[in-house]
């Protein structure tokens, strides 16, 4: 009975390990610094985390098909480019709808060559795309740093009841992507095509066809993730959106979500990306010198 017991324990800590992590980072740097626990300070924290957390779901959809996607960064980077310099006298509603197009196709893009070059691995797919995103942005902004209109930058400022605009945006993207993945057909369909895609394909499932979605719904991501996040800063320099897909992934991961496909979900993802931006937050609160060498 110990024996099982003990197993049930240990089922139930993996399944949970991303809210016990984040509990025990709360009360590490809460005891050692009374600033950090407190509203104001956790509103940071969700609002700063909040553009990680919209791509980290992007990309729980790709991981749950055991894909990955490397390009998501570079999606982000040439969208704000485009906004920067040719969609800057277009009203929000306007340009923010056409920037998540434009990260809509790039993902499709992704999915396309996922699809039609089953031989090569989605990793080398994603990581020829980033590369190739990446210097088509430097070329636009001929590596020079690009700043966004007022009515952008205003927004990033903008809170309704009493709630940054930032959390608004990566609450609608949670809620949706929690209600696809576990109340639709679809979701269903991603988490089978993850955990065998041979037999997927033999229970009717439309295999190409859902590793080409996720693909858009990353692309989709990575573009809202941008948007949030140069509201917030106002300008993007060369380096906007560089590495960004290492705390995306890292963000998915801790949530619980598998690198071999089929198990995961956004909740997880959510507390990944979350605890990540506590524990940067927490070392600055508690003034941790991160460059001292032993």
């Amino acid at each position: 009975m110990s024996g099982t017991a003990g197993r049930r324990l240990a089922l139930v800590v993996l399944q949970n390990a991303p809210l016990i992590a984040f509990v025990v980072v709360l009360v590490i740097f809460a005891s050692l610094s009374d600033r950090f626990l407190t509203l104001g300070n956790f509103t940071n924290i969700v609002t700063q985390s909040s553009h990680i957390a919209i791509m980290a779901i992007g990309i729980t959809f790709v991981l749950l098909t055991a894909g990955i996607d490397l390009s998501v960064g570079a999606v982000m980077y040439v969208g704000v480019a485009i906004l920067a310099l040719y969609l800057g006298d277009l009203p929000v509603v306007v340009s923010f709808p056409l920037v998540a197009l434009i990260g809509l196709a790039l993902g499709a893009v992704n999915g396309f060559f996922v699809v039609q070059m089953r031989g090569l691995h989605p990793f080398i797919i994603t990581l020829a795309m980033l590369f190739i995103l990446r210097g088509a942005a430097l070329w636009m902004t001929d590596t020079r740093m690009v700043f966004v209109a007022e009515p952008i930058m205003s927004l990033g400022r903008t809170s309704y009841l009493g709630v940054p605009w930032a959390i608004w945006m990566f609450a609608a993207v949670f809620a949706l992507a929690w209600i696809v993945l576990r109340e639709t057909p679809f979701g269903r369909q991603v988490y089978a095509v993850g955990q065998d895609p041979v037999a997927a394909g033999k229970a009717g499932i439309n295999v190409p066809l859902v590793l080409f979605a996720v693909y858009c719904i990353c692309g989709l991501c990575a573009a809202l993730g941008g948007l949030v996040s140069i509201a917030q800063v106002a300008a993007a320099s060369s380096t906007f959106g560089f590495q960004k897909e290492f705390p995306v992934i890292a963000a998915a991961v801790l949530g619980g979500t598998s690198l071999f496909g089929g198990r995961g979900g956004v909740i997880g993802t959510v507390f990944g990306a979350i605890l990540i931006q506590t524990v940067e937050n927490g070392l600055v609160m508690t003034n941790a010198n991160l460059h001292h060498r032993w």
